[in-house]
């Protein structure tokens, strides 16, 4: 009876672990793994190891939606995915080798962190347009989306290099945390590279899943992914994350923003707490 209830309540978080992160485009990690190891004493490492997959389903549930739609760009997401790719298999190989307690600490760390630009830009709708130079009209890093209204949304993406340089970060914090890394993707974007908030949550989205892939194999071969634990996990967030990505368009950036961190702060203090042992 205790396995069908942990597999029910696993299936029903996970279900809006993955709508959240198909909004904010954090993969869904943030929520699955403070609930894994507050509420159900899950070893971080075996919460880490459901966390990437549950990635690869958000990222599979939402991707294809938001892809179709025309509000992933692309060309961004490969160009970017050169860095998170390196990084999170560099993250992965030492995961294994680093303490609980310090990856509870960093995972709540790299949230607060991510908080503090955040909010700085909360009442931003649309950024500035700025004109493509440099690396960007190289690689024409540039694109547009139509909103609900039927307004077009035309953008160029600034400061690649800095752009990539917090890819290869972000990389490594999903390999170490099992997190996806979406909150450093979708500030790297949002903030360094200056794309509407819609663009870097469904960019980040599809960019989660090829990040987590490349990190996933390691995982598997430690033993770290308990299909006990990641199944119900999967499908839920596969489910929930489907869900999210069919409401996004009509949500505001501001809107998006907010979610992401209400999330962000909420998450970060549970870790927190966990890590401490409160």
């Amino acid at each position: 009876m205790i396995v069908v209830e942990f597999l029910a309540v696993m299936f029903l978080v996970s279900i809006f672990a993955g709508f959240v992160g198909a909004i904010a485009g954090i993969g869904g990690g943030l929520v699955v793994i403070p609930i894994l190891t507050i509420l159900f004493k899950v070893d971080i490492h075996l919460a880490i190891g459901a966390s990437i997959v549950s990635i690869i389903a958000t990222s599979s549930g939402a991707g294809a939606t938001y892809v179709k739609d025309k509000m992933t760009n692309l060309r961004v997401g490969m160009f970017l995915e050169l860095g998170t790719t390196a990084g999170a298999i560099v993250g992965a190989a030492i995961a294994a080798y680093v303490d609980s307690m310090v990856l509870e600490l960093a995972f709540s760390a790299v949230m607060i962190v991510s908080l503090v630009p955040m909010i700085r830009e909360i009442g931003r709708a649309i950024p500035p347009n700025p004109e493509l130079t440099g690396l960007s009209k190289r690689l024409s890093l540039t694109g547009s989306y139509v909103e609900t209204d039927g307004s077009e949304v035309s953008y160029n993406a600034t400061r690649p290099k800095v752009g990539l340089a917090g890819m290869v970060v972000a990389g490594m914090i999903s390999g170490l945390l099992g997190i996806g890394s979406g909150t450093f993707k979708v500030i790297s974007m949002d903030v360094a590279m200056k794309l509407p908030m819609k663009v870097s949550t469904t960019t980040s989205n599809f960019m989660i899943g090829v990040t987590a892939a490349a990190s996933a194999g390691i995982y598997f071969a430690r033993g770290d992914v308990d299909p006990v634990i990641a199944a119900p996990v999967a499908v839920g967030i596969l489910a929930g994350a489907y869900v999210g990505a069919r409401i996004l368009p009509r949500v505001s950036n501001q809107g998006v923003r907010k979610v992401f961190a209400v999330i962000l702060a909420v998450a970060a203090i549970e870790m927190a707490l966990t890590a401490f042992g409160v």
